[in-house]
């Protein structure tokens, strides 16, 4: 179940990046077991229904106080059994827990270590505050996005949190593991949004030290400056994605949209972008984006209706792939990729807060007299 069945992980938990990084292990069919203090736990106000907490999907958690010594020797101990865990603290907190990499290490010499922060283990902001926003902003990764004359848009937490956070230090888990087994030996993932980010605009910076220098937002290929990478208005007030930037597929929509004998200006040039753009949407605007879709869908003029997310799961296309499933009454993302062999699958859905304690405890070899004498302690809830 999963190609990475067999691994077994110690999450401790905290928000963003770290919980999606340990659902795509988990979805993979690691053996990921959520450490959460007790008491509190990381769920947000509305999700008083935990199966909606996607991001803690496929794992037990159990709760364990780290700041009880007995809480903290308990993890070590968990830590014998474990191939990795993984922790998403400021620089500087797992130490003063009494968890840092050379402890945990010494107790495993085999384990790797990951740590997920916004602005990495070290430099002049590794210990001050952030979010998606900031971390993007100074990887040069939120400047570029947006549209003409407006300020950059955030491109909601995906290309830091979740691309630039959470699969870096997946991606980092899984590459420091796979070493480990040749080598045998442990080491630590520094797994930084900032990095991370960097490393998703690294085409952009090949292009920029190439002398192709980048224009005003909003006025690039790929940024909705040109007329046939953008989305347009419908006009049942949604909307279609237009993306044809080979030339082939490009003639294939001004073929279809009947303007071959109106002499257009050339694809490339630039000066007529906002011209062709304006044409382009009074065409787009004068059907409905099912229209469209009868039109356009499955041609190679390279186009998509713009779902909601309440839509994406009831398209045709998602709906034969099964890119959406129901786990517990709730519909979500299937795990992704998609292997031949060692199929992947949601475990489980998200647990409520301590909800294995005693069971996962158990399962990982601590016996019924610790447990018992670990809650009489208040070490574990």
């Amino acid at each position: 179940m999963g190609p990475l069945q067999g691994i077994k992980m110690i999450e401790i938990a905290g928000i963003g990046p770290g919980p999606f990084a340990a659902m795509m292990l988990a979805d993979m069919g690691a053996e990921v077991l959520r450490v959460e203090r007790p008491g509190g736990g990381t769920l947000a106000p509305y999700w008083q229904n935990p199966a909606t907490d996607l991001l803690n999907r496929g794992r037990r958690c159990v709760c364990i106080d780290l700041k009880h010594p007995n809480g903290v020797a308990l993890v070590l101990d968990l830590v014998e059994r474990a191939d990795a865990l993984f922790e998403g603290f400021r620089p500087g907190v797992m130490e003063r827990l009494g968890l840092a990499p050379a402890m945990c290490l010494a107790r495993n010499p085999r384990l790797v270590y990951g740590r997920m922060t916004g602005w990495g283990q070290d430099g002049p902001l590794a210990h001050a505050a952030g979010h998606d926003i900031n971390y993007i902003a100074l990887a040069g990764a939120l400047d570029p996005i947006g549209r003409r004359g407006q300020p950059p848009t955030p491109p909601l937490n995906l290309v830091g949190d979740f691309g630039g956070g959470g699969l870096i230090l997946a991606f980092g888990l899984v590459c420091a593991l796979l070493e480990s087994q040749r080598s045998g030996r442990g080491q630590v993932v520094d797994a930084s949004i900032v990095d991370g980010a960097a490393a998703l605009m690294t085409v952009f910076h090949g292009v920029y030290q190439a002398g192709f220098v980048m224009g005003e937002r909003g006025t690039n290929v790929l940024d909705s400056g040109s007329h046939f990478y953008d989305a347009y208005e419908t006009a049942d007030g949604r909307y279609i994605s237009i993306g044809c930037f080979e030339s082939q597929f490009y003639a294939e929509l001004i073929q279809r949209l009947g303007l071959e004998a109106e002499g257009l200006p050339g694809q490339m040039d630039q000066a007529s972008w906002p011209q062709l753009k304006q044409r382009f949407g009074t065409i787009f605007k004068s059907k409905t984006r099912q229209e469209w879709c009868e039109i356009l869908e499955g041609t190679d003029v390279c186009f998509g209706p713009v779902l909601s997310v309440a839509e994406a799961p009831e398209h045709p296309h998602n709906k034969a792939r099964g890119t959406f499933v129901e786990v517990a009454g709730v519909v979500q993302p299937r795990p992704a990729p998609r292997f031949s062999r060692t199929a992947a699958e949601i475990q489980r859905p998200p647990a409520r807060l301590g909800e294995h304690t005693e069971e996962a405890l158990r399962d990982w070899g601590v016996s019924s007299e610790q447990i018992a004498a670990l809650k009489d302690a208040g070490a574990i809830a």
